[in-house]
C-alpha cells in the first residue's frame, strides 16, 4: 500500500499473511529491507486479506480511518528512514533506537535488540560476545540501566569489578561493545554529544599488551616432522599445519572450503569476517603445495564439487550450530598441539599460532607488509 526507498533502504506496509490470530485475521506489519534483509514490525492493526485488499480503493469511513492509522505509523518510519539515510548512518538497530523501539532509554534492550539483529544476520560469535557483554554490565548496574547513568564514572566502576576476574584486553574489548552501542544512540539522538563518556580526557579504552607468538622456521620444520602414534593428534596436527599453509587461513573459513573452491591449482576463498564489513569483496587465493594436497588427500572428503574439503560440515547445519562445530574442531585441534609443543620443548601451539606464525616468517623473510596483509585478507 504504502512504499518507500532511499540509498539502499525500502520501507513498505505489508499483510503479515504468516500469523493469524482468533479472528481469523493477520497483522499489518511495516517492512523494512536494507543490504538483502527484511525487518518486520507490527503497528497493532490486524484485517482479514478479504479487507487488507479492499483498503485502498475502499471509501468507507472506517476503511479510510484504518487506512489513516497505517499511513501515519509508515510516515513516522519514513521520516526516520529518510534522516537517518541522509547522514549515511542508517541500521535497524540505530532506527530502532530513533523511535525508541526495544530500548527503554536502558542500555540493557539496546544490548538485547543487538543480539537479536546479530542473531537475524548469522553473526553467531558476535552475537555470543555481546550476550557476555549483556551479562557483565548487568553485574555492575542490574537489569535496567538507562543511558543517563552510563558515565565516565560508572565505566570505572565496570572496569574496575571486572578487572579482578578478566584480563584488560577482554574488558577492552567489552568496552568497544559499550561504545559502539553509544556512538549509535548518539547519532540517533538518544544521547546528547555532553552525555557521551568515551574520549581522550573522559574514559579510555585501555588496550592489553599482545603476547603474539610467531614460531621459527626451525620450530615449524620440527611440527610438520612430529609423528605420533595416535592417529587422532596426527588427524590434528594436520588440519594445523593446513591452517599454516594456507595463508593463516582462519578455521571458520578452513571448515567452509569446497572442493569447487580450487581453481586451477589454488584455493581461493572469502574470509567471513570481513565480508560483510568491506565494500569490496577480497578474496584470498592460496598456492596448493605438495604437503597441503597430502592432507586433503588423507582426511579430506571425497574430491566432488559441492563436498566440503574436510568432513565436519553437511551444509544443512543452522548458525549456531555451525559455530558449535567449529568451535568444537578448534578446541581439539589446540588439545593436540598444546601436547605436541610441550613434547617439543615450545610451549602451548594453538590455531591462532599458525596464523600468526604464517605471518611471521612471511615478515621475517622480508616480505612487504601491505602483501602479508593482504594475503591475510586484512581490510584496508
Amino acid at each position: 500500500m504504502f512504499n518507500y526507498s532511499k540509498d539502499g533502504v525500502v520501507v513498505s506496509t505489508v499483510l503479515g499473511a504468516r500469523t493469524i490470530n482468533k479472528e481469523g485475521k493477520y497483522p499489518v506489519k511495516i517492512k523494512g529491507y536494507y543490504q538483502k534483509r527484511p525487518k518486520y514490525d507490527s503497528i497493532g492493526i490486524c484485517m482479514t486479506k478479504e479487507e487488507w485488499n479492499k483498503l485502498p480503493g475502499s471509501k468507507s469511513f472506517e476503511y479510510r480511518k484504518i487506512k489513516q492509522a497505517i499511513e501515519s505509523c509508515f510516515s513516522l518510519v519514513r521520516m526516520n528512514v529518510e534522516a537517518l539515510a541522509e547522514k549515511g548512518i542508517f541500521s535497524f538497530n540505530t532506527l530502532n533506537l530513533r523511535l525508541g523501539k526495544a530500548t527503554g532509554d536502558t542500555l540493557n534492550s539496546v544490548i538485547r535488540a543487538k543480539i537479536e539483529e546479530l542473531k537475524s544476520e548469522d553473526r553467531i560469535g558476535t552475537m555470543q560476545f555481546f550476550k557476555c557483554t549483556l551479562v557483565m554490565v548487568e553485574e555492575v548496574g542490574g537489569k535496567d540501566i538507562p543511558f543517563s547513568a552510563i558515565t565516565v564514572e560508572w565505566l570505572q566502576k565496570c572496569e574496575k569489578l571486572w578487572s579482578k576476574t578478566r584480563s584488560v584486553s577482554t574488558i577492552g574489548m567489552h568496552m568497544r561493545n559499550i561504545r559502539t552501542l553509544m556512538n549509535e544512540a548518539k547519532r540517533a539522538g538518544v544521547i546528547k554529544e555532553s552525555q557521551y563518556p568515551f574520549g581522550k580526557g573522559l574514559f579510555e579504552i585501555k588496550t592489553g599488551i599482545g603476547r603474539k607468538k610467531g614460531l621459527t622456521k626451525k620450530q615449524l620444520k620440527a611440527i610438520f616432522d612430529y609423528k605420533s602414534g595416535n592417529e587422532t593428534t596426527n588427524r590434528y596436527k594436520d588440519l594445523w599445519i593446513f591452517i599454516y599453509l594456507c595463508n593463516g587461513i582462519n578455521p571458520t573459513d578452513m571448515l567452509k572450503l569446497k572442493f569447487s573452491d580450487i581453481v586451477d591449482g589454488e584455493i581461493c576463498f572469502v574470509r567471513q569476517k570481513t565480508e560483510r564489513t568491506t565494500k569490496n569483496r577480497k578474496e584470498i587465493r592460496a598456492t596448493i603445495s605438495v604437503q597441503m594436497q597430502a592432507v586433503i588427500d588423507k582426511w579430506g572428503n571425497k574430491p566432488l564439487p559441492d563436498n566440503y574439503i574436510f568432513p565436519y560440515m553437511k551444509g544443512n547445519e543452522t548458525a549456531i550450530e555451525a559455530k558449535a562445530i567449529t568451535r568444537d574442531v578448534v578446541k581439539r585441534i589446540n588439545k593436540r598441539m598444546k601436547l605436541i609443543g610441550e613434547e617439543l620443548g615450545i610451549g602451548n601451539i594453538t590455531t591462532y599460532t599458525a596464523r600468526h606464525s604464517y605471518a611471521t616468517v612471511l615478515k621475517r623473510s622480508g616480505v612487504n607488509i601491505s602483501y602479508i596483509s593482504e594475503s591475510l585478507g586484512h581490510t584496508d
